[in-house]
């Protein structure tokens, strides 16, 4: 595959900049980029039109969440996948699936590979063939254990410049730290001690980016990426890949710039493969990665709806919700939010800075600490630490045992009926999806506040409880199930379309989805009392209980509404 002469211009500049017309490097990535490009034959259609929809629902899962005796969990995820996410569910998300040594799989080993632990390429492909799959680049940082990195310990030239090495100065105090532990790590090397860049772990050794051979080497990964069958890439903690000292080194020009080279050579080879930032940052901040609307990533994790909807149903206030979602915009018709409630992490508690009050994000901590919850610090410049994230299951955090299944269930689906309902793309963890708990015993084994919501379940025994209509996992499931067929059938909940905000009433989650074809107004009681709305202004018909609404509604508490209006 070539690229054309418009699209060699665009890379080429983009390069001088983040390189800052440095000949000889940019000479020798360019090149390079020519020659990796040149070994990957076109082998995707050009994106459809449009290339997102309301048919549109992910479903973000390791590969191991599911196990069966003598099987490879990959073989059982997709298993699971063909007899149960058919028809409401057509992406999945599988967490990094790579060797890996720590982290749960973010501290990848060797990113060309499959665990063999989970199963092989044949596995992955498989799935691929019926569902479409986001595949992790985490290429901000890679093993200790790595090739790369032990043939920098072991003197290898090769591997000189694959780390950033520094000593200590007063101006790495402007780095931005998402965790607690110190930023460079001392490692034993042939040529004597060095200090070692790493922004997450000791076992987690940034990559410089500024080396041409690791520059290339990560384009060559997306691109083997999109032959394996990826049909979007989770672009994890892509903030921080550009450091510069002096800066805070999170969200840098130089790493918009390298972000956009990556979508220029995808656009070329794979255009249909959608490109999605992880970053836990500020709302500006996070839609920054959009870049213009069309030459950057196509979708952001929306971080602040879990922690606001966590704050909502514990509440039973809908108005932080509200107005939070009052300021979000459609940015083009090539972008999107994905939008989640639970996932492998916990629930941030930073991206809720500044929409709830510091007494509204204390209560809600202490909920989740009252609900067998652990929480989560990080360092702050001052050397104060303050809480980073919840880790709890997100039913728990939401509801108390001594509630019981139906009111669990309820609050559950209420939450859920939320996240399908804002404009953007849906994507349900497999925890939410199943009506999971606490794993205790998954903490306990680990040591790590995470594993809570890292459960590894039994499939015979799910099956069993997904069959079995008095549980927690079946009713759970089977409302999320409902949801998401009634979604798929309607244009307004296509992440293209229109919403507006209504504000009705405190305590119900009130917005319209609307396009050209049809108007669906969205009602749900956030709240364990009935709520009498009156003169409502339309009249339709409920989508989801088939019940006819004419200009009054009484919610009994925790129902919720998608009505089609005349």
């Amino acid at each position: 595959m070539k690229l054309t002469e418009t699209r060699k211009a665009s890379i080429f500049e983009k390069l001088n900049f983040i390189f800052r017309n440095d000949a000889g490097k940019v000479d020798k990535i360019f090149n390079g980029i020519l020659k990796i490009v040149g070994s990957f034959p076109k082998n995707r259609d050009e994106a459809k039109s449009p290339w997102i929809s309301e048919n549109d629902a992910f479903l973000i899962t390791y590969g191991d969440s599911l196990l069966e005796d003598g099987i490879s969990p990959l073989k059982t995820l997709n298993t699971f996948a063909e007899c149960y996410l058919k028809g409401i569910i057509n992406y999945i998300h599988i967490l990094p699936f790579y060797p890996w040594t720590s982290d749960d799989g973010f501290s990848v080993s060797d990113y060309f590979a499959v665990d063999r632990n989970l199963g092989d390429w044949s596995d992955v492909e498989r799935i691929a063939r019926n569902f479409k799959i986001m595949f992790d680049a985490v290429v901000n940082h890679i093993s200790a254990k790595s090739e790369w990195f032990q043939g920098f310990l072991n003197g290898d030239e090769k591997y000189d410049n694959y780390f950033i090495i520094s000593e200590w100065l007063d101006e790495l105090k402007k780095v931005t730290r998402p965790r607690t532990h110190p930023l460079l790590t001392d490692f034993q090397t042939r040529k004597g001690v060095k200090k070692v860049w790493t922004t997450f772990s000791d076992d987690q050794i940034d990559l410089n980016f500024c080396e041409a051979e690791v520059f290339l080497k990560v384009i060559e990964l997306l691109l083997f990426y999109a032959s394996k069958g990826a049909s979007a890439i989770r672009l994890d903690a892509i903030g921080y890949i550009w450091k510069e000292i002096g800066t805070n080194c999170i969200h840098q020009p130089e790493a918009h710039k390298i972000i956009q080279v990556w979508r220029d050579i995808l656009e070329e080879i794979a255009p249909d493969v959608i490109l999605i930032s992880e970053t836990n940052v500020p709302h500006k901040d996070n839609i920054s990665y959009f870049g213009n609307g069309k030459n950057e990533v196509k979708m952001v994790y929306q971080f602040p709806l879990p922690p606001l909807v966590v704050h909502t149903l514990q509440t039973g206030n809908a108005e932080a919700l509200l107005k939070w979602a009052s300021g979000l915009d459609k940015v083009s018709e090539s972008t999107t939010f994905f939008n989640f409630l639970s996932s492998h992490d916990g629930i941030g508690v930073i991206p809720a800075t500044g929409l709830l009050s510091k007494d509204e994000i204390d209560s809600m901590v202490k909920k989740v600490e009252q609900h067998k919850g652990l929480i989560s610090y990080k360092t702050n410049p001052d050397g104060s630490q303050s809480p980073y994230e919840m880790n709890i299951n997100y039913l728990e955090a939401i509801s108390r045992p001594d509630e019981g299944i139906e009111l669990r269930a309820k609050k559950m689906l209420s939450a859920q009926f939320i996240l399908l309902s804002f404009i953007g793309v849906p994507a349900i963890y497999i925890h939410s999806l199943l009506g999971s708990l606490n794993d205790f015993e998954g903490l306990k084994k680990t040591g790590r506040n995470r594993s809570i919501n890292r459960e590894k379940l039994n499939y015979a025994k799910l099956c069993e409880d997904l069959q079995n209509q008095d549980t927690l996992r079946s009713k759970v499931f089977a409302g999320i199930k409902k949801l998401l067929e009634i979604r798929k059938k309607h244009k307004a909940f296509s992440p293209l379309a229109e919403q507006i905000i209504l504000n009705i009433h405190p305590s119900v989650f009130s917005i319209v989805r609307c396009c050209s074809d049809e108007e669906i107004t969205v009602l749900g009681n956030i709240s364990g009392n009935e709520v009498a709305l009156l003169n409502l202004n339309f009249r339709g018909q409920d989508l989801i209980s088939g019940k006819s609404v004419q200009s009054r509604v009484k919610l009994r508490p925790y129902e919720f509404m998608w009505i089609k209006n005349n």
